[in-house]
């Protein structure tokens, strides 16, 4: 696999980015860094560059930005970011939204170790 794929995760839920970080790490990938809300989400993700982000698109709006306007943030930032957005299924609607602003994915919520790894891994074109 070479070198490790470095990931963003962002979501507001400290139990969800602790979630995501274990799958991810036992898997072989790098977490470079984690957000707690969409503002500070853009920011690590121009400061770190990382191969794919993983982005929680309804999280509380205590910032300017919601997850949607994330998305596409950081797609105006880096058109070939890799944005992997993750909700839940009453959200279809704002997954819609962000797959047109260019998140390449989604993950629905509750969802699998395989399913995470599957979809992260398709993105990736690993």
């Amino acid at each position: 696999m070479g070198t490790k794929k470095r990931i963003l995760i962002v979501d507001d839920a400290l139990f969800m980015r602790n979630l995501l970080r274990d799958s991810l790490v036992r898997s072989g990938f790098e977490i470079c860094g984690e957000a707690s809300n969409a503002l500070e989400g853009v920011e690590k993700f121009k400061e770190l560059k990382p191969d794919l982000v993983t982005l929680d698109i309804v999280m509380p709006k205590m910032e300017e930005i919601d997850g949607i306007s994330a998305v596409k943030e950081i797609i105006n930032l880096d058109p070939g970011a890799k944005v992997i957005v993750i909700s839940a299924l009453a959200e279809r609607k704002l997954v819609q939204q962000a797959l047109i602003y260019g998140a390449k994915d989604f993950i629905a919520k509750p969802f699998t170790c395989e399913k995470l790894l599957g979809v992260v891994r398709k993105v990736l074109g690993e």
